[in-house]
């Protein structure tokens, strides 16, 4: 893993924050716990309902334990029906619950479109704002590891067209748990995504209590050359192309956007008015891809701050391969990052 800087928060709101450096290292999946946990305690609304969450401890230990603190009541196992326990949690936010449902992968909630997309984020508007929608759908997104084309989707592009929903994306077990927590509190929709790859990922987790608001990025690495914007698991390689680009002489401004909706398009506009490059990487395949409005955006409001044309790094265009080579080629990865940055900096 790459090394984690102590950092300066870009929003005056964030300079209280904790210090993402120090001793206590515990895993993602543990930081998302955490934050379940202790908005549980806190709140008897909130409960946790999905596949395997109770008696199996979760399909991968996010929930472990949890039963045995919250009871059935609270920590609730479905069968295998998305659109049926979407619906219930749904319902069940409508009436005054705050329900955080858990999707096994975000591909299986394609099942369940009509209740997420058509529903839940339509009701405050469909109602004349008599009815809020307060619900966190978590789960894993993306390509988990040889799991094959219908297993490996990245919905954030698709979903993020969705008036009405919040989308967060986090990067590190830090903001993992201060976006959890914030997702939980929110009065709306919020869509949670997170990544297989990194649920046994360690990182620095304060003990204390924090959360971290939507719509705000963080720059992880500071430099004039280049703006480097990404978000979720990307922004690991991110950090580790980085690394290799200062012994080239190459430094860049990176940006972990945190939330893509929100997005905090005002920090990428100021990165770029210093270094007048920009790579966007961008884990969905490229057409229609959250990287796409983000560079539309920079050309709508930053066209005369460009000394080269914006350049993206996508998956590639082309459905999710089983093969564990392929897969790897198929995935955004350091090296496309690498000699992206060094088309974009030596043209």
């Amino acid at each position: 893993m790459p090394q984690i800087l102590e950092q300066t928060e870009l929003h005056e709101d964030l300079a209280g924050l904790p210090s993402r450096v120090g001793g206590r290292e515990i895993q993602f999946r543990e930081a998302l716990r955490e934050a379940m946990e202790e908005e549980m305690r806190e709140d008897e609304r909130i409960f946790l309902i999905g596949e395997e969450v109770a008696e199996y401890n979760g399909a991968y230990k996010v929930s472990q334990g949890m039963l045995d603190e919250f009871g059935a009541e609270r920590i609730i196992d479905t069968p295998i029906s998305e659109n049926g326990f979407s619906g219930l949690g749904i319902a069940a936010a409508m009436y005054g619950l705050r329900p955080i449902v858990e999707f096994m992968s975000w591909s299986f909630s394609l099942v369940a479109a009509d209740q997420i997309l058509n529903n839940a984020p339509k009701m405050l508007y469909m109602s004349g704002g008599q009815w809020g929608c307060p619900i966190v759908f978590r789960g894993n997104d993306g390509a988990g590891g040889q799991l094959g084309s219908t297993h490996s989707w990245c919905v954030e592009a698709m979903f993020s067209n969705v008036p009405g929903v919040k989308i967060v994306i986090p990067s590190c077990a830090y903001d993992a748990k201060g976006l959890l927590k914030t997702a939980i509190r929110d009065d709306d929709p919020v869509f949670f995504l997170e990544s297989e790859r990194m649920l046994g990922d360690r990182a620095h987790v304060p003990e204390e209590e924090y959360v971290i608001p939507f719509g705000r990025a963080a720059r992880l690495r500071e430099g004039g050359d280049c703006t480097l914007v990404s978000f979720g698991r990307p922004v690991n390689f991110c950090l580790e192309a980085c690394d290799e680009l200062e012994g080239e002489g190459i430094s860049c401004d990176l940006l972990d956007m945190r939330t893509i909706r929100p997005l905090d398009f005002d920090a990428i506009e100021a990165s770029l008015k210093k270094t007048n490059r920009i790579v966007v990487v961008d884990q969905s395949w490229p057409f229609g891809a959250i990287s796409s409005e983000v560079i539309t955006q920079v050309v709508e409001r930053c066209f005369d701050h460009l000394d080269h044309q914006p350049v993206r790094v996508n998956s590639d265009d082309v459905p999710a391969p089983y093969s564990k080579v392929l897969e790897q080629a198929f995935l955004p990865h350091t090296g496309k990052i690498v000699e992206a940055v060094r088309k974009t900096v030596r043209g």
